[in-house]
């Protein structure tokens, strides 16, 4: 077992900048890229890989989609960003486009996925107070345990995992947790009137693609219902295609009262970000109480538009759905005794590791990495495969055959 690789020297070149001249708050696999097409990226020292994280799912379209690459080069040149100051040519139609899509009144737009849940969040706490009728600063956001949202201080203050939150304190109050995959749990918590909104992702990606039992989702619909909560469905990841549904919630047939979209809303170009609910709730923020410089930029407006449409257009959820089924399948069919679990749902899918090594997960990355497939370990023993979802048959069973000769090295 090894757990460090001899780079190039035009590899170590660029970490050694990193190394001195950047923050050290990640811990990447040492490839430098500096191209990527589709499913395939290339280092700087033209070694090509298939690309299975997919910008943790901000290149659901595949990288540098041309229809994606066009609408941002053509706004590029004319009109980037008024601010919201003024109104601009774009902002309405892509707030028209994306509502008629979803089957929302309104939308508000924000750049980052963490941003998106910050302003789910007070969208939330408003609502509990002007039409709900929680007493003032006493509501409650529930949230379930193992989730990932981002890591701003109201984020951390949700998070159970000691990497995001230690020595960060003091946290936001009014927050809870309850077990993810829990309705007991759930309902219990709910008993509490202050209660404003449950945010939950349909699945949990961070954690490990952390799949709930089939009805949860459905499950969570009918007790927010029921006991007035909100139901914030946190689709940053889940969403847009990536598990054989447009969104996570549709394998339930499921309407979260809040939708919060991130990450391949511009098709991995810039951060584009959006949160959607009714008329209920958006128009209790009022002018001057929520925004963003960024948010619903012109060139943003575009490209989010050119993004949605090729994922209808090209059926990329049909395919999550097809290549997924395909991909666990040959998983299965591989038959290690150090793959302990294989989970997942369209093309968001995890396995998690058994071996005596604690450095097995990350070994394992880079003799993927050696063979020409790039995947990321996360929480240890858990690895997320999430290619582009253009993946075809063939390019799956070929990264089927990488992963088969990767494990080898866990045997020595």
């Amino acid at each position: 077992m090894h757990s460090k690789l001899i780079v190039s020297a035009a590899t170590q070149h660029y970490l050694d900048l990193e190394e001195k001249y950047g923050a050290h708050n990640y811990h990447p696999l040492p490839v430098v890229l500096k191209k990527a097409k589709g499913v395939h990226v290339w280092d700087v020292d033209d070694k090509k890989y298939f690309d299975f994280l997919s910008g943790y799912s901000a290149v659901n379209q595949g990288h540098c989609h041309p229809t994606i690459i066009e609408a941002l080069q053509s706004q590029a040149s004319i009109l980037t960003l008024t601010s919201r100051a003024f109104y601009n040519n774009l902002l309405g139609e892509y707030e028209q486009y994306i509502t008629q899509y979803f089957g929302y009144d309104k939308v508000l737009p924000m750049n980052t996925g963490v941003e998106g849940g910050e302003t789910a969040i007070k969208l939330a706490r408003r609502w509990g107070y002007t039409v709900k009728g929680i007493e003032e600063n006493k509501a409650i956001i529930v949230f379930a345990e193992g989730n990932f949202w981002g890591r701003t201080m109201a984020a951390i203050s949700s998070s159970t995992d000691p990497s995001s939150y230690k020595n960060f304190g003091p946290y936001m109050p009014g927050f809870e947790l309850v077990p993810y995959n829990n309705i007991e749990a759930l309902e219990t918590v709910f008993q509490n009137k202050q209660v404003a909104a449950f945010m939950f992702e349909p699945i949990q990606g961070e954690a490990g693609v952390v799949v709930p039992d089939e009805g949860y989702i459905a499950n969570v619909r009918k007790l927010c219902t029921k006991y007035n909560v909100l139901m914030i469905a946190d689709e940053i990841q889940t969403g847009l295609a990536r598990t054989g549904k447009m969104l996570a919630c549709d394998h339930e047939n499921v309407k979260p009262d809040i939708l919060i979209l991130g990450k391949a809303l511009s098709g991995g170009t810039l951060p584009i970000s959006a949160v959607l609910c009714n008329d209920e709730i958006m128009l209790t923020i009022k002018p001057g109480e929520h925004g963003s410089t960024y948010g619903g930029n012109p060139l943003a407006c575009k490209v989010a538009m050119a993004a949605l449409e090729v994922l209808k257009s090209e059926k990329m959820a049909e395919n999550a759905e097809k290549m997924g089924q395909l991909f666990r399948d040959e998983l299965q069919k591989i038959n290690s005794q150090h793959i302990d679990i294989i989970r997942g749902k369209g093309l968001l899918n995890a396995i998690v590791i058994k071996h005596s090594n604690p450095d097995a997960s990350w070994d394992f990355c880079l003799a993927l990495k050696e063979n020409g497939l790039l995947a990321k370990p996360t929480h240890g023993d858990k690895i997320r495969f999430a290619p582009p979802l253009i993946i075809t048959e063939n390019e799956i069973l070929e990264a089927i055959e990488i992963i088969k000769k990767s494990l080898s090295i866990l045997n020595s």
